[in-house]
């Protein structure tokens, strides 16, 4: 039996309900404390969970704390993950882990130099969806991965949430804020990236709040909102990533792997769930039966559960993993790879050159259901 580690958690903005709500479901973590900037915000999580509310020192300085999860704003992740490491505890970071190349590697420094743990999310590709494609891709069904296409593509958040200015910022944009779900997925599929080409632009300089107390309130745009990217990885394979925030509606799938033997067609790395479907050769695409997973089993929305919503997937894995003395799948190596790789479609939509990767990192362990169950209360 795992012993619990005692989790707090820094930044008690909307995500954090969705750790404090599910955290619950795995046996190997213990909700202790939040902590927020500001304290009526910890106040009111406190409220609505059994946990202690506390400042941010406090809570880094707390005995019964093991794990702090990083739920603040991207922009500060690199600077609260160093302060949990320097408290001496373990860190489990939002995505992205960081908005630069140079942080990633100084917490990889930090982290090796006091043996302490660091996760980060996603942790979407432990879904049942995803370790099913997974499964397919490992038992040779479609044959070795050499394309594919992505695309992850809509019309920006201005149009729903009443304050949208971060996304059409530096350190946000598609690739920043929902790149890590699709490079992470195809790191963890394929493996790692060998380097990217892309081009980039920004097509609507200031965007309009539709919706809430801002409504018709324009907001400038500074950071490119329509990349389409090369990506080449280690093996050989070319994949296409179009990421845009510049797209009323489109027809493409969310992810497609394109095998020697056959093609594989992935839900979006954005959810848990989904169906998965391949085809052998050229005959018609047909779905590839669940086998068990857990995290593959719809429990969101809790009245009428259409969607799989397993948040806190990798964080339970870490702590088992420390447990164990076992590399934990939400790894740091694979965070700085991913961080690598978004930060380089990036540069390269500025210079026009290909850039290659400084990093690399194994693809992490597959979670079968079984030792999906095996995390679970």
């Amino acid at each position: 039996m795992t012993s619990k580690l005692g989790v707090g958690i820094i930044g008690c903005g909307n995500i954090s309900h969705a750790y404090l709500r599910l955290a619950p479901l795995f046996k190997a973590l213990e909700l202790k404390a939040v902590a927020d900037i500001n304290m009526a915000a910890a106040e009111a999580r406190a409220a609505e969970f059994p946990v202690r509310a506390m400042s941010v020192e406090d809570l880094l300085a707390a005995d019964d704390i093991d794990v702090v999860v990083n739920l603040t704003i991207p922009a500060v992740h690199y600077e609260i993950t160093t302060r949990i490491l320097k408290a001496g505890k373990h860190a489990y970071s939002e995505k992205p882990l960081v908005l630069t190349l140079d942080e990633a590697k100084a917490l990889k420094e930090l982290a090796d130099e006091t043996g302490l743990r660091v996760g980060s999310a996603p942790d979407t590709f432990l879904g049942g969806a995803h370790q099913l494609a997974r499964a397919v891709i490992d038992e040779g069904k479609v044959g070795r991965i050499i394309g594919g296409t992505c695309h992850v593509q809509n019309h920006g958040m201005e149009h729903w949430h009443p304050n949208p200015d971060f996304f059409f910022q530096p350190g946000a944009g598609p690739v920043l804020d929902l790149g890590p779900y699709y490079v992470t997925n195809l790191i963890q599929l394929i493996g790692p990236v060998k380097r990217v080409g892309a081009m980039a632009s920004i097509s609507f300089p200031e965007r309009k709040i539709a919706n809430g107390p801002r409504d018709g309130e324009m907001l400038k745009v500074n950071t490119p909102t329509n990349i389409h990217a090369l990506l080449e990885f280690e093996n050989g394979a070319i994949v296409t990533l179009g990421a845009s925030w510049d797209v009323w509606k489109h027809r493409h799938f969310n992810m497609e792997l394109y095998g020697e033997e056959g093609s594989l067609y992935v839900p979006d790395p954005n959810f848990f769930g989904g169906h998965v479907e391949m085809t052998e050769r050229g005959e018609d695409p047909i779905e590839v039966a669940e086998r068990g997973h857990p995290f593959a089993v719809a429990n969101q929305p809790v009245d009428a559960p259409t969607q799989a919503n397993y948040r806190c997937a990798g964080l339970a894995d870490m702590a088992t993993a420390i447990a164990e003395g076992r590399p934990h799948r939400c790894s740091l190596e694979l965070a700085v790879h991913a961080v690598d790789v978004m930060t380089s479609i990036l540069k390269s939509g500025e210079t026009g050159d290909f850039v290659e990767m400084t990093t690399t990192c194994a693809r992490p362990e597959a979670l079968s259901p079984d030792e999906a169950k095996a995390l679970m209360a």
